[in-house]
């Protein structure tokens, strides 16, 4: 019987690393795999960093970014990452990007892999969508979501919609934010049950995501996985899971140096480019990684 205790997670919350974890945590119990706090672990799975050092086991870290604004103590706030990673016997980490940045602050680790995030295909399929006298209304629903932070980029996004939208179609912003734009064709939905969230992806054609340096962002693997094509910008690790049928706006290729994350500088929509990457975002075959990752030295 394969045992894993999780740390640092709420498998309650709708965050990124919290949301992802509970679609981890459901997809590994169906592969049989158990989660008692009580006995004694398979391996321990830390997301981002340890609460404790597991007494028996191994320790794994699954690390969705490091710190680097330079407008934050980002040495102070990388501390206990950086401990948990210099004792874990593997890391898991999101993104080809974000292995690329966690090995220049913290030096390579011994044991590790990229194993991009995915979305609960059976959960998605199940949701039921809007029903059709309110899709009827639009021509082509476009739609964007976060914990709105100037590096997500809401204005960009909703001027994205301005210039490439028709006129009978609508963006729905999904996230709280103070910064409204008062147009007919742009819907404030607030925060939403995750649940509520996949019925709007499901029938968005559009989903734009020109987040400044963002490493695997769990929603726009969701938004693919409902069907909906990506609009990206190219710095960060979005592009890796946007999916081939992409659209990416080319932006100037970061040193990697700490730099201020809240103030992004200004995206050229005129530069699109072709996505070239690909990647699995069935959750049953993502958490299977993780399985063998795990258990493999184990």
């Amino acid at each position: 019987m394969t045992n894993i205790h999780l740390q640092n997670v709420d498998l309650t919350s709708n965050s990124g690393p919290n949301c992802f974890g509970r679609k981890l945590f459901e997809s590994l119990k169906n592969k049989g795999v158990t989660f008692n706090s009580l006995l004694e672990p398979s391996a321990t799975l830390a997301f981002i960093q340890k609460v404790r050092t597991p007494l028996t086991g191994k320790l794994f870290q699954r690390l969705d970014g490091i710190y680097f604004n330079s407008g934050q103590d980002y040495l102070r706030q990388n501390k206990p990452i950086l401990e948990t990673y210099k004792i874990a016997d593997g890391v898991i980490f999101q993104s080809e990007f974000n292995k690329k940045l966690i090995t220049k602050y913290f030096g390579e680790h011994h044991n590790h892999i990229v194993i991009n995030n995915g979305s609960n295909l059976d959960l998605i399929r199940a949701i039921p969508t809007v029903p059709n006298h309110i899709r009827s209304k639009y021509n082509k629903i476009w739609c964007c979501a976060s914990h709105w932070r100037p590096h997500k980029r809401l204005q960009d996004n909703i001027r994205y919609f301005f210039d490439h939208s028709q006129e009978n179609d609508a963006l729905f912003i999904i996230g709280e934010t103070e910064e409204k734009i008062k147009d007919p064709r742009v819907k404030y939905l607030g925060n939403l049950k995750y649940e509520n969230v996949l019925t709007i992806l499901k029938v968005s054609d559009y989903f734009i995501h020109l987040a400044w340096l963002d490493h695997c962002p769990n929603v726009v693997v969701d938004a693919r996985a409902c069907g909906a094509q990506i609009i990206c910008s190219s710095s960060g690790g979005t592009k890796e899971i946007a999916g081939t049928g992409a659209i990416v706006i080319s932006e100037d290729i970061w040193d990697m140096k700490p730099v201020d994350l809240y103030s992004p500088p200004g995206i050229d929509f005129s530069r699109k480019v072709k996505n070239s990457y690909d990647s699995e975002y069935d959750m049953s075959k993502v958490s299977q990684k993780y399985l063998n990752f795990m258990m493999e030295k184990t």
